[in-house]
């Protein structure tokens, strides 16, 4: 069903811990049965509503993880959408997820994106997820997708290195490649399964956490939440992709990354 009705009618206010979706981008991405193309201040004014439904739902030290990306030709799309969430709550951190890194300095040049055709605009590499709570308060565990030192005289040199061991905060860009293959896919917008697991991560979680997808494409927030032992909700209008979540959620299947 519809997520705004969703979240509206099916689940009570203040009792969902983590939010983690990507929309509709609203650029033309074929879907099985979406249009993905309709009037931006609709597809604003949906966003907005999609937030305020977002807002009811989450506890008070919740989190909603909202992936969106841009064209290359208007990158001021992500913001206007964010700014009709940030309505109803606030955002408390803007993570960039790269899908593909080129340092030639360094002899560099991992991962891979969907180049395009142009004269005046640059391949766009990255996507935003944006991190949004009822507060800006919310604590959430950095080090639980920390990184490693590549100078190890650092884990002492600092006073929080002493205590947190060869880990340092990743910081907001996170690196999560992505596959390219279209015929291996079950929808045409999924991302990888490593993106929802390092937003659960980041919020903190235990077998009781309750983690919902309110636009579930093929499923994999919540195999994610499941391969991690939470409970999981997800919303899908259509009848293809929801049964290819069920089937992942019943076998035990893994997603497609």
């Amino acid at each position: 069903m519809d997520c705004v009705e969703g979240m509206k009618t099916e689940i009570e206010s203040n009792s969902v811990d983590i939010i983690i979706t990507s929309p509709p981008y609203n650029i033309g991405i074929k879907y099985n049965s979406h249009k993905d193309n309709m009037p931006f201040d609709k597809y604003l004014d949906w966003m907005e509503e999609f937030g305020k439904m977002c807002a009811r739902v989450l506890k008070e030290n919740g989190s909603l993880f909202f992936n969106i990306g841009d064209k290359a030709s208007d990158e001021f799309r992500s913001f206007e959408v964010a700014q009709r969430i940030a309505k109803s709550l606030k955002l408390q951190n803007t993570i960039h997820w790269i899908k593909s890194v080129a340092v030639p300095e360094h002899n560099i040049n991992i991962g891979h994106y969907k180049p395009i055709n142009s004269d005046r605009f640059l391949n766009n590499l990255h996507e935003f997820i944006f991190h949004f709570t009822k507060t800006k308060k919310v604590k959430i565990d950095r080090l639980s997708i920390g990184v490693p030192y590549a100078d190890k005289s650092n884990i002492n040199r600092w006073k929080h290195g002493k205590s947190n061991g060869d880990k340092r905060d990743r910081g907001n860009i996170w690196y999560i490649p992505y596959d390219t293959v279209q015929s291996e896919k079950d929808h045409p917008a999924s991302f990888p399964k490593k993106l929802p697991e390092m937003c659960i991560k980041l919020h903190g979680f235990n077998k009781n956490t309750i983690v919902l997808d309110p636009f579930l494409g093929s499923g994999t927030t919540c195999v994610v939440a499941k391969e991690l032992g939470c409970k999981w909700i997800g919303f899908e209008t259509d009848s293809k992709y929801a049964e290819i979540s069920k089937e992942k959620l019943s076998q035990g299947r893994l997603a497609i990354i």
